[in-house]
């Protein structure tokens, strides 16, 4: 009987267009998988560039491997990362999956996509020295707001979370003496994260002058404000740390996530077994984690200093 009635529907499906499905396709992932915005808008992206390789009026049972293959391939001539071309490709196999189970297709060509091969890169991060000078940057050259910026930095540094869950910290996340705090993070999963002595030293600090920008009968959960007393965005911490590593701070310019990577390396270089650090960064993948396992160019110098009977024996 079932048979019977996907044939009999199967007329109506297969008129379905290839815009109708990633519409219908982003509305599932939203309100039945539970999606957090951000993974929702990134399929939107990554389905209206592939809406965009073909007429609008195309139907999904129409479009061949070769169809799909050819976008990949405009993409890679348009010198996009392979990082991004790979994630479309996750995203049109996921429209197609979707498609197939629903009956909209009868065969799903995109189980041949393959990806791309993406160039190991070894991971931007600080040194010793200079994530010390950002971290004391603050107190040095109070260039916006000293007490929160020292406390972000540190913060930042000695429990690697992204710049999205940093600004996403809420006051009730911290443990009692706000040693570790609970991290929401990609896939809308939960970590606990830890933090130094000079993190909670320099938190303690900025707490006791953030209650002075807080408006008045309004209660603001994220930890880290602007100086109007509104959450701070992961775009506002990422203008914060441009200002500190420009030339009117260490001059050495440095992004957010090069905290994540020092904070990896740091763990790693003196002992940290892979694994632990995989949960701490919130890591799906420990592939993700085994690039920070590389020598640092520190390393190699002192080992040399060390074997090599000219070295300096330092």
């Amino acid at each position: 009987m079932l048979l019977i009635l996907k044939k009999a529907m199967n007329s109506s499906y297969n008129a379905k267009t290839l815009i109708d499905i990633s519409e219908e396709f982003i509305i599932w992932q939203e309100s039945v998988r539970n999606l957090s915005k951000n993974s929702v808008i990134a399929y939107e992206n990554d389905l209206k560039t592939l809406t965009s390789f073909f007429n609008d009026s195309i139907f999904i049972k129409d479009i061949s491997l070769q169809d799909l293959r050819s976008c990949i391939s405009k993409l890679s001539k348009a010198k996009k990362a392979a990082t991004s071309i790979n994630r479309f490709i996750s995203a049109v196999r996921s429209l197609f999956l979707y498609a197939h189970r629903l009956g909209y297709i009868d065969v799903n060509v995109a189980l041949g996509l393959k990806n791309v091969k993406v160039p190991q890169k070894v991971p931007a991060f600080m040194t010793q020295t200079e994530v010390n000078a950002m971290c004391d940057e603050p107190e040095k050259n109070e260039i916006l707001w000293q007490e929160r910026d020292s406390a972000l930095f540190e913060m930042m540094y000695s429990s690697g979370c992204r710049v999205s869950e940093m600004a996403s910290l809420k006051m009730t996340d911290f443990s009692a003496d706000y040693t570790s705090a609970k991290i929401r993070g990609k896939g809308n999963k939960d970590r606990r994260v830890f933090f130094s002595d000079n993190a909670v030293n320099a938190l303690k600090k900025y707490l006791l002058v953030r209650k002075a920008v807080v408006v008045q009968d309004k209660i603001v959960h994220q930890v880290f404000l602007n100086q109007k007393g509104k959450a701070l965005t992961a775009h506002g911490i990422r203008y914060i740390i441009a200002r500190y590593s420009s030339v009117e701070g260490t001059n050495k310019p440095v992004t957010p996530h090069a905290f994540r990577h020092t904070f990896a390396t740091s763990l790693l270089s003196n002992g940290a077994d892979v694994r632990i650090v995989q949960e701490l960064l919130g890591h799906a993948s420990i592939s993700t984690t085994q690039r920070y396992t590389h020598v640092t160019t520190e390393q190699l110098i002192k080992m040399y200093n060390r074997s090599h009977p000219h070295g300096s024996g330092e």
